[in-house]
């Protein structure tokens, strides 16, 4: 269902991907490194390491291969006229999740609830901005 993009907004800031890199020597894992403009770390991480190096291939500049799940993305925001505008990733439970925010010419859509190393990927794919909760830096900081 459509919803307005400010309807949270307040609890959101901007950030980039300042790392990419993995957690063990195999590269199974995945670490990235979320940081605000203002200095505010948050390191995440429990993903897998194919979705960091999509990440790190993604920031280099190497869009010409797409994996096939970001390709279904890219379909169907094609055929329904959709643009990514941006991600936001929060916490819900012990896991990070994010919502993907589509504009089209009528109307805002938002996808919600799915995995936050998905949703920071496709952001480095498409250049577009992450937002994610505040408190996610604060309780980085207190750690």
């Amino acid at each position: 269902m459509p919803r307005s993009f400010e309807e949270d907004d307040e609890d959101y800031i901007l950030a980039k991907i300042s790392y990419v890199g993995f957690a063990d020597q195999l590269g199974l894992e995945g670490i990235v490194i979320l940081k605000t403009f203002e200095g505010k770390e948050f390191p995440m991480r429990a993903f897998s390491g194919e979705v960091a190096r999509h990440i790190s291939r993604f920031q280099g500049g190497d869009k010409n291969t797409i994996p096939t799940i970001y390709n279904l993305v890219e379909e169907i925001a094609v055929t329904q006229d959709l643009l990514l505008i941006e991600v936001k990733v929060y916490q819900s439970g012990s896991v990070l999740r994010a919502n993907l925010h589509f504009k089209s010419r009528k109307d805002n859509l938002v996808l919600r609830n799915y995995r936050a190393s998905d949703a920071i990927a496709l952001a480095a794919y498409y250049d577009i901005p992450i937002k994610a909760r505040k408190n996610l830096f604060e309780e980085a900081i207190e750690q």
